[in-house]
């Protein structure tokens, strides 16, 4: 690019977890910023020098779709990916149609940018195909990806039965969300007694929701609990070693209190797990955290 343009290039060497972490410093000094990988999540004045650049799976979908066909009986299919794989929805579409199934494809709010499109902290479009105009509920959802952590959070959210395809096994297989149920649960149960709570709040343009924080220190405090809010960018087990609390309550990232659970050095919840601990919520209207539209700053 240098020697074809004559810019200058400056390449980011921070890690970033997706179009909620720009380089926001880097996008400071330069006239434009490429970012790979995701789709845009917002309109604001951050991403107007930001070209975003999308990468597509060539992964074959369809003897992956094959397999999951045995495992879904029902009738009415709703369908749902991510970024690399919403480019073969339609193959996805044609397949189980011509299986004899009535597909749907919905689009969520407005951080998500295409039909069937999930993030791992918005799953709106699952929702949406709940309420469909032409009223055609999903009976059961196939999710084309890979890992376990978009289909619980559609599983979750739905309360739908959820079969994953893997475009790189070539598998199928119906999701069981016991196993995180019961982690989860545990985390929730270490937290009972717990009276000091740290809220993070990372600074990351797509995960600040300092209203939120704010929100669950008055709540904290209205049942006798203590709180206060950590400020930060980068979110990691080791930066909470610094803080003598008796658990964090996660603001950021909705992946942070899940992935890392075992590394932290004592329990992180989510909001909605910290108000099944303040006894606000119910366990069984247990969900998985989601930044939705509007709901960040």
């Amino acid at each position: 690019m240098e020697e074809k343009t004559g810019a200058q290039v400056l390449i980011s060497a921070d890690p970033c977890f997706g179009a909620c972490d720009l380089d926001v410093s880097l996008l400071s000094q330069v006239d434009l910023l490429f970012h790979f990988g995701h789709s845009q999540l917002e309109q604001t004045d951050l991403e107007k020098k930001v070209f975003f650049i999308e990468t597509r799976s060539k992964a074959d979908v369809g003897p992956a779709v094959t397999a999951a066909l045995p495992l879904l009986p029902e009738k009415k299919i709703g369908i749902l990916t991510t970024v690399q794989h919403v480019h073969q929805l339609d193959t996805v579409r044609r397949l189980l149609e011509n299986a004899g199934k009535e597909v749907i494809l919905s689009r969520g709010d407005n951080r998500i940018a295409y039909s069937g499109q999930v993030l791992g902290c918005n799953f709106s479009a699952a929702r949406s195909c709940e309420n469909s105009p032409d009223a055609k509920k999903c009976e059961a959802y196939l999710f084309i990806g890979s890992g376990r952590f978009h289909p619980i959070g559609i599983a979750l959210s739905a309360q739908k039965k959820v079969v994953c395809a893997d475009p790189f096994l070539s598998e199928a297989f119906e999701l069981d969300f016991r196993k995180f149920l019961m982690q989860r649960s545990a985390v929730i149960g270490n937290s009972m007694e717990a009276n000091l709570f740290g809220i993070i709040v990372s600074t990351k343009n797509g995960q600040c929701r300092k209203k939120l924080a704010k929100r669950l220190k008055q709540k904290a405090e209205e049942h006798g609990k203590k709180a206060v809010i950590l400020q930060m960018d980068l979110v990691t087990p080791d930066q909470m070693l610094n803080f003598s609390v008796d658990a964090f309550v996660n603001t950021a990232c909705p992946r942070l209190a899940v992935d890392d659970s075992g590394r932290y050095p004592v329990p992180v919840l989510t909001p909605q797990e910290f108000e099944i601990v303040l006894g606000e919520r119910c366990w069984e209207d247990l969900v998985l955290d989601e930044i939705l539209e509007g709901e960040r700053e």
